[in-house]
């Protein structure tokens, strides 16, 4: 049985805001942690990648338990966890490795609430008002991880970096109280059997063959790989990027570094949103090859303009962030909508796996390549990270444009 959702959506937006508080946690702490743990720009990338380790760890047993129980049970398991992993950096975590390992548990937490939440809609939107929904779902992340900047740089300023681990971990605690006491239990009759998973449950590599073999569904998914590359990356490192752009110039914002993180963050919410309405009405395939290629140029630009004005180098990020988002909510609805419905949890599984991934190797290759060119105080290293990040979507848009969608018919716009 379906559920209207009217009243579900917004309370499952105000539960994602919540879950995503400790999203920027490490990226608002890193440079401290940098001076008080002696990290090199590799090893700080790799605990920030650590977040992603432990996401794509849970994602395969949290998207194949969704086709087989209620996504609300797998939600509240990942509210818990993240808690547990931001708990544990407030408390125990010592230098690189016990990071290493409450990142990846706080990671795993959002696995077990990001697409599960999404499922807990999708499992109770009717049909045709689906990719809207899911265009404001995907937005409200964006809404999520500028308040995570935001909060967790007033708790950093006031009290040290301890307490920003500390005091975000109520984020996914009260996620996970909203989806407990507001969201009703569903039964349906294809999650009376066994809940049994085994280890084809969790790399279902024949489904994952059979969507792949979609060139629409594949062309979604990994497009979202390269996008999450760069957007992960981008988030982890634009507080320590605004932070050597005060340092370059001699001159400060007159908002601090998260504050100003945050702020810019927001603009990708309704970039997401406008940028589903936009690819509606001229195309997915041709709007998402438009965004990524004017991301990957923004994002080099911003890269450039240290030593600028300070109004240049916002509106550079604030650019960058809208490309970047514009084509977010438009590669998850178009796979969700493209995907065979007897394989749409393993397609949402295999997309959330791809894009996170990407994820996790964002964050290490900016670091990497910022210690193989310089240094985190030289502005040509800063240029060179960038480009190792934003390339990946040129590749991708060169590959579609002659093997992938450009070859198959359009799928029908919904």
């Amino acid at each position: 049985m379906r559920f209207h959702s009217v009243g579900y959506t917004p309370l499952m937006l105000m539960a994602q805001i919540c879950a995503l508080l400790g999203f920027a946690c490490y990226a608002v702490a890193l440079t401290s942690l940098q001076d008080a743990w002696g990290l090199s720009n590799l090893q700080s990338g790799l605990i920030a990648s650590a977040f992603f380790f432990g996401y794509i760890l849970l994602v395969p047993f949290a998207t194949a338990m969704t086709d087989r129980v209620d996504a609300r049970k797998i939600y509240l398991f990942g509210g818990v966890s993240a808690s547990l992993g931001l708990l544990g950096m407030g408390l125990f975590a010592e230098g690189f490795y016990s990071a290493l390992i409450f990142m990846a548990l706080n990671g795993a937490g959002l696995a077990g609430t990001y697409m599960p939440g999404l499922k807990i809609l999708s499992d109770r939107i009717e049909q045709g008002e689906l990719t809207r929904h899911i265009a404001f779902y995907t937005a409200f992340f964006g809404i999520g991880v500028g308040l995570s900047y935001v909060c967790s740089g007033w708790i950093l300023d006031a009290f040290g970096w301890h307490w920003v681990f500390l005091g975000i971990a109520l984020g996914p605690l009260a996620a996970t109280s909203i989806v407990y006491f507001l969201i009703p239990p569903l039964h349906h009759e294809r999650w009376h059997g066994s809940a049994n998973i085994r280890v084809h449950d969790l790399f279902p590599i024949n489904k994952w063959k059979m969507v792949l073999q979609d060139k629409n569904a594949a062309g979604f998914i990994f497009g979202y790989a390269a996008h999450s590359l760069e957007l992960f990356a981008s988030r982890s490192w634009l507080v320590a990027f605004f932070a050597f752009c005060a340092s370059f110039s001699g001159q400060s914002f007159w908002l601090t570094a998260t504050t100003l993180a945050g702020a810019i963050n927001f603009f990708g919410v309704p970039s997401s949103i406008l940028g589903n309405e936009i690819a509606l009405r001229v195309g997915r395939q041709k709007w998402i090859c438009f965004v990524m290629i004017a991301s990957a140029v923004l994002g080099t630009a911003l890269a450039s303009s240290t030593g600028h004005s300070w109004w240049l180098i916002v509106i550079l990020a604030i650019g960058h962030t809208i490309f970047i988002m514009a084509d977010s909510a438009t590669l998850t609805a178009g796979l969700v909508v493209s995907a065979q419905d007897n394989l749409k949890g393993a397609a949402m599984g295999l997309h959330s796996l791809m894009g996170f991934g990407g994820g996790l190797l964002g964050p290490a290759i900016f670091g990497f390549v910022l210690d193989i060119s310089g240094s985190r105080s030289s502005q040509s290293s800063w240029i060179w990270a960038y480009i190792s990040i934003v390339i990946w979507g040129v590749f991708f848009v060169f590959y579609e444009r002659q093997s992938g969608w450009s070859k198959k018919k359009a799928i029908q716009q919904l």
